[in-house]
C-alpha cells in the first residue's frame, strides 16, 4: 500500500480552519464525531468524489479512483475541521509512519490549538 499526502485536502482543511468553520473538539471524541458509513454515501451521491476526497489527508494510489478505500485519515465532517479527527489522523498516520501525513495533521494541529487559544 502507497499512502502519500492529499495535498488538496490539507490546502482544503487550512482554509477552513482560517473560515472559523472547526469544531474544537477533544481527542477522544472522534469515534462520535467522525461520519458514519451512511454519512458518507451521502455525501458521496450528492457531491462525488472529487469533493469527498478533500475531506482525507491521505491517499492510497493503489486503489481505484472511485473507491472509498482510496481515502484514508479523514479529518472532519464534512462541513467543519475537527480538532479530534486531526489528532487521531496525527497519531495514525506516525505509527503507520506516513511521514509527510503526520507533519501535515501536526500543522493542522497547531493551527486549531492556535485558534482555541484566541477564543479563551
Amino acid at each position: 500500500m502507497t499512502v502519500k499526502l492529499n495535498p488538496r485536502a490539507f490546502n482544503h482543511a487550512k482554509k477552513l480552519t482560517e473560515e472559523g468553520r472547526i469544531a474544537l473538539d477533544d481527542r477522544d471524541e472522534w469515534s462520535e464525531h467522525r461520519p458514519s458509513a451512511a454519512d458518507e454515501n451521502a455525501y458521496l451521491e450528492e457531491h462525488g468524489f472529487n469533493e469527498y476526497a478533500r475531506w482525507y489527508l491521505g491517499i492510497d494510489d493503489e486503489m481505484g479512483e472511485e473507491t472509498k478505500g482510496r481515502y484514508k485519515f479523514p479529518y472532519g465532517d464534512f462541513e467543519r475541521v475537527h480538532r479530534c479527527g486531526v489528532l487521531s489522523a496525527e497519531v495514525r498516520a506516525a505509527q503507520q509512519k506516513y511521514a509527510d501525513i503526520e507533519n501535515a495533521a501536526a500543522h493542522l494541529h497547531g493551527l486549531l490549538d492556535g485558534r482555541g487559544a484566541g477564543n479563551r
